[in-house]
């Protein structure tokens, strides 16, 4: 009984124990501040104001997992200060395996300091345009708004991002046969079916845009939410062929003229 009462005490006061217990104490801290975290967001109603806190989320899970692993290793029997001296010697050696982690955390501060773009906005990348999820220490997190897949990018390539606009320039064929003021008259017809869809800010009639071989193109403009843009353009292609159908007007096609004698 006496043994067994021994072994019993011996574990509770081993390090195992005092390791798992470090492990929950962090664990239950981190849960701690994501709900902060995420009570606060539903109170605010600036994309700004959640992008600070995604941030101050993310700092703070370095941070927990930081202190967490030197508690451990102390625990354990490692001499954290010893180690933490010689930091500096071995700085050198590991600064070339890190270089592109330091490079995305300054970036990550930059893109909240400088206002390059915040959660919420739509960005393009490449090839893909998507929603801000969220701005981390290392990396942004997309949502593409054609396949609404979920995409990770690296900070460092913040140069890469654009902040995409509320503004779609389409731009409209007309035959060369048909008249300046018939094909006015025509543009200010799809304009007006333009403006009468959902979720559309502002259109507008903005000229001859270019003489080309087949036929002179005319532009308008229109203003929704970026969001919303794959989905607006579709609609405001089927404007333009109703509105060209309206006139009595074709839309033209590549063609050539023989002349013979």
């Amino acid at each position: 009984m006496q043994n067994i009462s021994d072994f019993i005490d011996a574990i509770i006061h081993t390090k195992y124990i005092n390791s798992i217990l470090v492990v929950l104490i962090s664990f239950i801290v981190y849960k701690t501040i994501v709900y902060l975290v995420l009570k606060g967001s539903k109170n605010l109603t600036s994309n700004r104001g959640r992008t600070y806190l995604k941030m101050i989320k993310s700092v703070f899970r370095y941070i927990i997992m930081l202190l967490t692993i030197l508690v451990l290793l102390q625990i354990n029997g490692v001499n954290v200060s010893s180690m933490l001296a010689g930091v500096g010697i071995i700085s050198v050696i590991i600064g070339f395996a890190v270089q592109d982690v330091l490079k995305d955390i300054i970036k990550g501060f930059n893109i909240i300091a400088d206002k390059y773009f915040q959660v919420g906005d739509v960005v393009k990348y490449g090839e893909i345009e998507g929603k801000v999820l969220a701005i981390g220490l290392k990396t942004t997190k997309i949502e593409d708004v054609r396949s609404f897949n979920t995409i990770s990018i690296a900070n460092r390539n913040i140069e890469q991002i654009e902040v995409v606009s509320n503004s779609i320039d389409v731009f409209i064929p007309v035959p060369y046969e048909v008249s300046l003021e018939d094909a006015e008259k025509a543009m200010a017809d799809i304009v007006g079916l333009v403006k009468q869809m959902e979720n559309v800010d502002d259109c507008n009639y903005r000229g001859v845009s270019e003489l080309a071989d087949s036929s002179i193109k005319y532009m308008i403009n229109t203003r929704c939410n970026p969001l919303l843009k794959v989905q607006m353009r579709r609609n405001i292609i089927r404007c333009v062929l109703l509105g060209l159908r309206e006139n009595n007007i074709q839309v033209p096609y590549n063609q050539i003229d023989v002349h013979t004698k």
